[in-house]
């Protein structure tokens, strides 16, 4: 199944480019190659390391850097680099040996609180997952291992993890000021473990490649696909910083409501109401005149 897809990413540094990929390759680990002698523990980087102008290769969770010698630009070889990652990897081509000795990046994790005094952002230095996931029980997270190890503690309330970070909502039975330090180095030696957070093939994280959610996307009405786009550029980075997720739901042409779902901290935020309606209500209608009365929300 072809299922690894890769996107260009230009850095800063003109010599380097990032091929990132919609999916884990490594477990949160990173590996710097100078030469094609050091990368025995890489078939992926010894392949890169034929081509004439590499220079190094640097392999993390979700990304493949690549710096090149000055016989040659990017912009004549970066596609070609692109699609040779991509068949490699979907040909189940093995990107790093399991006993290959990782660079150490040491992990930090660190707390930040939200607008919601229930919950607590707990922000990594890795990324840590491709998509947006909430937990409301340990039922619910059969296919988190992290959330599941997460609400074996008793004032864990629910769970919801987006690109770099986990947010916990807690239950009245306990402090912040007694079990931050306790969450956030339980986070942090989970992550430098290389444990999993989400199981790879799980049916729900299947359900939210790239793929289906365009697939998705394209079935939906003009109006509904409008106010997803507004969704993501305008609300969804104020949420994240927040350290919650607004995701649509619905839309009724005929009563013109809309419904999303709040997640995260947004989800049972004190200040969450006056948000929707003082905001995104009125930055949809303002948008898409005649077309929103109202906007409800769930509680994810």
């Amino acid at each position: 199944m072809n299922s690894f897809k890769v996107s260009i990413q230009k850095t800063s540094n003109n010599s380097i480019v990032k091929f990132e990929l919609n999916k884990f390759i490594t477990q949160h680990q990173s590996f710097e190659f100078n030469n094609i002698d050091e990368a025995q523990s890489s078939p992926l980087a010894q392949q890169l390391f034929y081509l004439p102008f590499v220079k190094k290769v640097y392999i993390t969770s979700n990304f493949i850097a690549v710096e090149r010698f000055n016989i040659v630009e990017w912009d004549a070889v970066e596609q070609e680099v692109a699609t040779q990652i991509e068949d490699y990897l979907n040909n189940g081509g093995i990107a790093v040996e399991e006993d290959a000795k990782p660079k150490k990046v040491p992990v930090t994790v660190y707390a930040e609180s939200t607008p919601n005094p229930s919950v607590i952002k707990f922000v990594a230095n890795k990324k840590l997952v491709t998509a947006t996931y909430e937990f409301t029980s340990i039922d619910t997270a059969k296919f988190s291992p992290l959330a599941t190890e997460l609400f074996h503690l008793p004032f864990v309330k629910s769970v919801f993890i987006d690109e770099n970070y986990v947010s916990i909502t807690k239950y009245d039975v306990a402090e912040w000021n007694d079990i931050t330090s306790e969450l956030r180095e339980f986070i942090r030696s989970y992550i430098e473990n290389g444990k999993d957070i989400i199981s790879p093939n799980a049916p729900e994280v299947l359900e939210k490649t790239t793929e289906k959610i365009d697939a998705h996307f394209e079935t939906l009405d003009d109006t509904s696909k409008e106010i997803i786009n507004i969704l993501e550029e305008y609300v969804k980075p104020a949420v994240a910083s927040d350290g919650g997720n607004i995701q649509f739901e619905s839309y009724d042409p005929n009563t013109k409501v809309v419904k999303v779902i709040l997640q995260g901290a947004c989800s049972g935020c004190p200040s969450s109401t006056f948000t929707l309606k003082s905001g995104i209500e009125n930055m949809l209608k303002e948008m898409l005149k005649g077309k929103v009365n109202t906007v409800e929300a769930i509680n994810g």
